[in-house]
């Protein structure tokens, strides 16, 4: 048995690519896409075209609906190859705003129903900012799933579980990336790896909390550096993974280094924990006094919305 299979054991797993000819091969149960998958995906010979199509079909319509349509087709392509659910972004420059997230997300969804696709199979990401927190609460009211992204610190997570979101999405990689750039030359790769790793602690504390207060919410561990921080998080609600990664525990048998649960809904019912509640100034404030996660939060939306400015600037070319 290889790492991937052995991991399928305790974790649901997720591919973290646009690159839908990737899947079968590591048959994932759902996959997640975001505006720097899909900008990458469309550069690749054999995705232009699908682009370069919707494009030509509906030139005449805004930019945004454009947009939309592009990333649902990459998400029903996504739908073909595996059983579960996409995760397909709104805009992140809507990341402020409550009542235009809700409508972008709704759009999202009409097109994919009318693509004939069940809304159970689609989540809607939204950054983890309160007014997308607030846009998620409403979305979820109404039957739209969602899967809150951005995700760099606990009060994020809190707050999710009490606005009973589907699904979170926490950064391991980014967060690790902020300590190690800011440790600079005392940081200690094997000292900080494995369970001691921020961003692996950083997803335990909120698993651990979850489950212990029975919050429904699923969490996701996402944006992973390498293999040590995946199997540190086996046990994880799910966990999606980029295919070069998915490729890497394929490629390691179990036998050399066996994948264990780390993640433990039982121990986690065991712990003291004090419940924690948040309303939009001590959201605010809690996420203002973790540097990293502000950093963090502010550089994805930056880092997305840039992206989604080159994938129009390609649609206006395919247009012109």
């Amino acid at each position: 048995m290889n790492q991937l299979e052995a991991l399928k054991q305790f974790t649901t797993v997720v591919a973290d690519t646009g690159d839908f000819h990737q899947l079968a091969q590591f048959q994932p149960q759902d996959a997640t896409t975001n505006p720097s998958l899909i900008l990458k995906a469309v550069q690749k010979t054999e995705y232009a075209p699908l682009m370069r199509a919707t494009v030509a079909q509906f030139k005449d319509r805004g930019l945004d609906e454009i947009m939309d349509r592009t990333l649902v087709r990459f998400g029903c392509e996504i739908l073909n190859t595996i059983p579960g659910r996409v995760s397909t972004e709104v805009d992140a420059r809507l990341s402020f705003d409550t009542v235009a997230t809700v409508t972008r997300a709704e759009r999202l969804i009409e097109l994919y129903q009318a693509a004939g696709i069940h809304t159970g199979r689609v989540l809607i990401k939204i950054a983890a900012t309160w007014e997308g927190i607030e846009a998620a609460r409403i979305l979820e009211q109404r039957g739209i799933h969602t899967n809150l992204t951005l995700l760099f610190s606990f009060c994020q997570a809190v707050a999710c579980g009490q606005a009973k979101v589907q699904l979170i999405s926490p950064f391991v990689g980014r967060i690790y990336d902020w300590y190690k750039k800011q440790a600079g030359a005392q940081w200690d790769e094997a000292a900080m790896a494995g369970a001691n790793d921020p961003g692996v602690r950083s997803v335990q504390k909120i698993y651990d909390y979850y489950k212990h207060f029975d919050v429904s919410t699923e969490v996701m561990g996402a944006s992973f550096r390498n293999t040590g921080q995946i199997l540190a998080l086996a046990g994880c609600d799910l966990l999606t993974i980029a295919p070069e990664l998915l490729a890497q525990l394929r490629a390691q048998q179990d036998e050399a280094t066996p994948v264990t649960r780390a993640l433990d809904p039982d121990k986690a019912k065991a712990q003291p924990q004090e419940r924690v509640l948040y309303d939009q100034a001590s959201f605010r404030f809690a996420l203002n006094e973790d540097a990293m996660a502000t950093e963090k939060l502010a550089e994805g939306i930056r880092a997305f919305t840039a992206d989604t400015l080159k994938l129009e600037a390609l649609m206006q070319q395919a247009a012109a």
